[in-house]
């Protein structure tokens, strides 16, 4: 299957609007789980516009660097493997992180966050990562990057849940300031 790089962009941050920010724009429904029926979901793409088939869905998930998306076994539901605005239930059991963790954020947020703490604000969880550099990379996102070094261990004695989603991204509620420290 080859579709070009730009249209696999393109696809994929379409889907990540329908399937984690706004199912209504192409009039899908999202059940408790995050999940849509694929066949659904690429008739409703088609509706759109999007000249999509199983093989081009099903290589836009398997080529997302991200692993932003993924399929039920059998592949016919496909969800967003977090980072909803929505309120879905992801069934991520809860689990001790490693003793630090990293968020990627921009320096004209470091001061609200080291008053404030970090806040999920309007996504389900704060997002996290094992590794500096990808937490560089989404600072980078925002503007001039910094990264912030996480107490995970810390936290998670103190009875905060950590979970871990299907794409290695670290998920917690809330971080207070006395776990976060700037690098």
């Amino acid at each position: 299957m080859m579709i070009s790089e730009k249209r696999n962009t393109k696809i994929s941050k379409f889907l990540s609007l329908v399937l984690r920010h706004k199912p209504e724009t192409i009039h899908i429904h999202l059940d408790e789980n995050g999940w849509v029926d694929v066949d659904e979901l690429i008739e409703k793409l088609n509706n759109n516009g999007a000249e999509i088939s199983f093989e081009i869905l099903e290589h836009v998930v398997k080529t997302n660097v991200k692993k932003r998306f993924a399929f039920n076994e059998d592949k016919s539901k496909i969800r967003a493997s977090q980072g909803h605005s929505m309120k879905v239930d992801l069934n991520y059991k809860p689990i001790s992180p490693p003793e630090k963790l990293y968020h990627g954020t921009s320096i004209r947020f470091l001061d609200s966050i080291l008053k404030n703490g970090i806040e999920k604000r309007d996504r389900q969880h704060v997002h996290l990562s094992s590794d500096r550099q990808t937490a560089l990379k989404v600072g980078q996102r925002h503007g001039k990057p910094t990264i912030l070094e996480i107490q995970a261990s810390k936290m998670h004695e103190k009875g905060c849940k950590f979970y871990l989603s299907e794409n290695n991204v670290w998920l917690t509620e809330h971080i207070p300031t006395e776990y976060i420290k700037e690098i």
